[in-house]
């Protein structure tokens, strides 16, 4: 263990916030921490817009299903997928040219971009002894959520982040067993789904507890729950409407 891990291992989902103000400093050190995450060939296909008048931190949380941390937290971030930059590169440079931003390819590029940029940011923060949480809400009113911060075309708006001093001490959720995760030479099919259900067992107890009875599914109960409910069905035609996905 060093400092780093340690930081780390104590990662918690952070939904009430004391009223101190994040300084423009300390905004301006995580968001250029984000910066320094990997790229995929430097492309640097996010952006990040930050929210701090009430006004409009009470409609994101309305659009984002009312979570009133949303209103609550001194800066609501919204991390957005973005290949505008990268489009106008190709009408400045080559404006006769085909270009493939539109692929799968580059949607998981952008994808995968601001997600390490995001969490990034959130270990930086979690550093200046603030706290966070995703807000995958914000994909719930996608178009609405995008015309409201004035999105172009090839920018999508993938979660929020809310971000202040916690003003709660939640404990640490359990994590599957590693051997579910981490698997040596190939995928080893078996060993995942036995530590699967380990982890049913685990949560089971986890749950009881932190609900004093009142919830005790296992996980996989509530996996299946969740993946056999539609969800956001509308992100596919926005996406191909904001120019991703298409091929």
């Amino acid at each position: 263990m060093n400092d780093t891990i340690s930081l780390l291992m104590k990662h918690r989902s952070i939904r009430s916030y004391k009223s101190d103000p994040v300084t423009e400093e300390q905004l301006e050190a995580i968001v250029a921490a984000g910066q320094m995450a990997s790229s995929s060939s430097n492309v640097q296909a996010y952006s990040v817009i930050a929210i701090t008048d009430p006004e409009r931190k009470s409609k994101l949380s309305v659009l984002a299903g009312n979570q009133p941390y949303i209103e609550q937290c001194p800066v609501f971030l919204v991390w957005c997928a973005d290949m505008y930059r990268l489009e106008n590169a190709v009408q400045q440079h080559m404006p006769e040219a085909e270009s493939y931003g539109d692929a799968a390819e580059n949607f998981i590029v952008a994808t995968v971009d601001v997600t390490l940029a995001a969490q990034n940011a959130a270990i930086a923060a979690e550093s200046l002894g603030l706290g966070v949480v995703y807000i995958g809400g914000i994909r719930n009113h996608i178009e609405e959520v995008s015309d409201f911060l004035d999105l172009p075309d090839h920018v999508y708006p993938i979660y929020g982040m809310c971000l202040g001093y916690p003003n709660q001490e939640p404990g640490i959720r359990p994590r599957l067993p590693q051997k579910a995760i981490l698997h040596r030479e190939s995928y080893q099919a078996d060993t995942t789904l036995e530590a699967m259900k380990e982890y049913d067992d685990t949560m089971v107890r986890y749950l009881s507890e932190r609900t004093g009875g009142a919830k005790s599914a296992p996980w996989s109960a509530l996996m299946a729950e969740k993946m056999t409910a539609p969800s956001r069905m509308q992100l596919k035609s926005f996406l191909e409407r904001k120019g991703f996905n298409k091929r």
